[in-house]
């Protein structure tokens, strides 16, 4: 399901085949946590050069509900998006929602953030969720330890995860999910401790996942920890499986991460951003809020999307300030193409075997030195 076609150094070209298409690998996946990426149709997303998109198990399990969805067809169907999609487990809301939650050996025990309801989500629960999705590519319930982690409260977590991993992936095989051709990621966690770090990944590659993600990083610790523990992780993932950073990050951290080796990454940033009026540029995130953007004709900088192609800063500008809904929608088609180009040029200098060189410019221009 996964070739890798050539590296540069460790950069790595490949193309991932899943049951609704091929993505070719490095690759950004814009989050649709509750069956939308907000501010962005499906068809925007498409024109975009969107490859594969996410859903959440937690948040859609809660409304609509994964039972509902798959009377209606299975997820792809319900959102009419005809392109791959993967769908988080859920493990992280045991971290952004501790608070609402509480974990034994059995799961995880909730109560709804929305009404207070109490969930519990399982191995075989956080499975079966996915399976009634039709989702492409399903994550395991893992347990995302916060930062900073105390060593054994970490070691408990680690062990943990590798535990679920390997009961969710028996019910996946049990139930002929990935036999059917759907696929399952094992999740790496560790928090900053490089040894827990490197055990989990070994435990985990002896399973038959058919990919690897790195999970519990950017929750709290600095860039250069992160990137750390992304470095910990990628020497004991698998070389013929895809290798996915979970909820990360800026331009220049992905870049820095695919140097490494990684394949895969997600995160809300494109259009969170966007939403309070932040676009990106080859020179650095810009606020078109500022003044002096008032009466500029340019567009936010020369781009193949439609955003660049059509309206000037001063208009986009104009629709911010008014609190104007299509503001929103103009920077996020604006932002997800960066980030969407950003991995298409990536891809073309490790055909053309000068990544390093080039992701080496680019940051020092996107940085300002």
């Amino acid at each position: 399901m996964f070739s890798l076609i050539k590296k540069s150094n460790q950069a790595r070209l490949g193309i991932l085949k899943t049951l609704h298409g091929e993505i070719q690998t490095p690759i950004f996946m814009p989050v649709g946590t509750q069956a939308t990426v907000k501010a962005v149709t499906p068809r925007q997303l498409d024109e975009l050069g969107s490859q594969i998109i996410l859903g959440n198990t937690y948040h859609l399990n809660l409304r609509p509900g994964s039972k509902l969805v798959q009377n209606m067809g299975g997820l792809h169907k319900f959102m009419n998006w005809d392109k791959p999609i993967l769908t988080d487990s859920g493990g992280f809301q045991v971290f952004s929602l501790s608070e609402l939650r509480k974990i034994t050996e059995e799961g995880i025990h909730f109560k709804s953030h929305l009404d207070g309801q109490k969930l519990f989500l399982s191995p075989q629960s956080c499975y079966q969720i996915q399976a009634e999705l039709g989702t492409d590519i399903a994550m395991v319930l893992d347990e995302c330890p916060p930062f900073p982690c105390e060593r054994k409260a970490c070691e408990l977590a680690v062990q943990r995860t590798i535990r679920w991993a390997k009961a969710f992936l028996n019910f996946a095989q049990d139930d002929g999910f990935i036999e059917k051709g759907h696929h399952v990621f094992g999740i790496i966690q560790g928090s900053t401790y490089q040894d827990l770090r490197v055990s989990c990944a070994q435990a985990l590659a002896e399973m038959p996942f058919s990919g690897f993600a790195i999970g519990g990083v950017s929750v709290g610790e600095p860039e250069e920890e992160m990137l750390k523990q992304v470095s910990y992780c990628i020497p004991h993932m698998p070389e013929n499986k895809p290798r996915y950073v979970m909820g990360v990050g800026t331009p220049v951290q992905l870049l820095k991460m695919i140097e490494q080796g990684a394949d895969m990454f997600d995160c809300v940033m494109p259009t969170r951003l966007a939403r309070h009026a932040n676009v990106f540029t080859p020179n650095g995130l810009i606020n078109l809020r500022n003044e002096r953007f008032k009466e500029d004709p340019r567009p936010i900088m020369e781009a193949d999307n439609y955003t660049c192609k059509n309206f000037s800063r001063a208009y986009l500008r104009h629709l911010i300030m008014a609190n104007e809904l299509l503001a929103s929608t103009l920077l996020s088609i604006h932002n997800l193409h960066f980030f969407l180009d950003l991995m298409e040029q990536a891809r073309s200098h490790i055909e053309a075997d000068d990544y390093a060189q080039w992701s080496g410019d680019w940051i020092r221009r996107y940085n300002g030195s």
